[in-house]
């Protein structure tokens, strides 16, 4: 987004036993405009990473427990590619030295330059684009706000009202339109952005685990219960807590759910005591809970709960006007994520795109562009690069041929239809039929509107 710079919006995990560094650490960063999160010793960094998105860490080389390496290693497996800078004593550089060449992106001897540290953080997070914060965010806030489709402006001008305010949101739309992102996009233009956004998965969440991931629990509440552990409602205290899928929970997590966005308090299983949990509720669903709760499949007054604000998602078929400004940021996000040069896209190619019904929406278009992107060739994307399930359906207008024309491009394109029909539909071997490239019978369908599809041998 214009305007913001990298370090606002960077959440930085600082790891020292002592507690001076970490005050002055904390003091110096946070004027800098960074979000701060500290832990004292590797453990506390590890609860913290496994509950929160951090951008970079910053760690001391040797403390009591747990030292820097094995801190970053264990860091590495729940987050690869996170950024970590060592802090280091003048006495054991060569350790440090040795943790820069097992993936560290740098360090520092102590005592340190505040101004070095930051000037240090601000590159890493600037030079490598694939470390940069909310580049996700980045790429749907571009979409929204130069979105050509009334629809998507539309929705936009719900997002901004909506993030205001702490109102619970229902999001519903097709798999694949972007409800988690647009989740995402709420919590980044409210007022709790810089506390934790924690993601529910309550479709691939086994029912018997779900309610100890929502509440946590504590040990001995049941067999294998041998610590206590925070669930996820406790970790989005002060930010935002999305229940993606919620359509699918049970009926006693309904209960349980009803009840906590009735009196925002929670109780961990095997616990006596509740707790109060400050966090705003976003939901998503692709399923049709009105149906649901005709069928009793799902409560009505948990879903009014919910649904205090409802935000519909446009399906992309729906919005096609928007398909070359998404293309073209998934290209440019590839890119920037991958290191690589920006693919072309060709006219052609991005009237194939515009043209494709897209039953899986933007993540199939995502997902299209990036498969094309690895296996074009010259850096330049074409419509058979992306190997989709169907080619754009154009219309079949072979009646209105007459087979008498002694037009030539009548006669071109009855030739094709000929050999499409011999090939059972494949472009491939039609091609082969008529002695020309694939390039060239794929131009060819599409100037004359051949529905190449409808001729395919099912």
């Amino acid at each position: 987004m214009a305007g913001l710079s990298t370090e606002t919006m960077s959440s930085i995990l600082i790891v020292d036993d002592d507690q001076n560094v970490l005050q002055v650490l904390e003091a110096r960063l946070q004027s800098s405009g960074f979000t701060i999160y500290k832990a004292e010793n590797g453990q506390d960094a590890l609860r913290l990473l496994k509950d929160i998105k951090i951008d970079l860490m910053i760690s001391d080389m040797k403390m009591p427990g747990m030292s820097g390496m094995e801190v970053m290693t264990k860091a590495r497996s729940l987050h690869p590619g996170l950024p970590i800078i060592f802090l280091t004593a003048y006495g054991t550089i060569p350790d440090a030295v040795k943790a820069v060449k097992a993936g560290a992106i740098d360090y520092l001897a102590k005592p340190f330059d505040g101004r070095e540290l930051v000037y240090k953080l601000k590159k890493v997070l600037e030079e490598n684009p694939r470390l940069s914060p909310h580049k996700d965010e980045d790429t749907l806030l571009i979409d929204m706000e130069s979105a050509v489709s009334p629809k998507m402006k539309e929705l936009y001008e719900l997002v901004r009202k909506v993030a205001l305010s702490d109102v619970n949101v229902l999001i519903l739309g097709e798999s694949g339109v972007g409800k988690e992102r647009i989740a995402r996009l709420i919590h980044r233009l409210s007022a709790r952005v810089k506390q934790p956004f924690v993601v529910v998965d309550c479709g691939s969440t086994p029912a018997g685990l779900l309610e100890s991931e929502l509440f946590g629990h504590v040990r001995g509440a049941f067999t294998h219960a041998v610590t206590d552990k925070r669930g996820l409602i406790d970790t989005a205290d002060k930010g935002t807590l999305f229940l993606d899928e919620i359509g699918n929970i049970s009926t006693e997590m309904q209960v349980r759910l009803l009840r906590f966005l009735e009196d925002r308090k929670i109780r961990r299983i095997g616990d006596l005591k509740e707790n109060a949990v400050d966090c705003r509720v976003l939901a998503a669903t692709n399923s049709d809970l009105i149906d649901d709760i005709k069928n009793g499949r799902f409560r009505e007054d948990l879903y009014y709960r919910l649904r205090v604000v409802t935000l519909q998602i446009p399906r992309l078929r729906d919005r096609k006007e928007d398909i070359p400004l998404l293309a073209d940021l998934f290209v440019k996000s590839y890119a920037r994520q991958n290191g690589t040069r920006l693919a072309k896209l060709p006219p052609e190619t991005v009237e194939y795109l515009v043209s494709y019904p897209w039953p899986g929406n933007v993540r199939e278009l995502k997902n299209a562009i990036e498969a094309g992107i690895v296996l074009c060739h010259g850096n330049v994307l074409r419509p058979e690069d992306m190997h989709l399930s169907g080619l754009p359906t154009f219309k079949l207008a072979e009646e209105s041929v007459g087979e008498n024309s002694f037009s030539l491009e009548d006669t071109e394109r009855n030739a094709i239809v000929r050999a499409l029909k011999q090939s059972g539909g494949v472009q491939k071997e039609a091609a082969k039929l008529l002695g020309i490239s694939r390039r060239a019978i794929h131009y060819k369908i599409k100037k004359y509107e051949i529905d190449s599809a409808a001729l395919r041998v099912r």
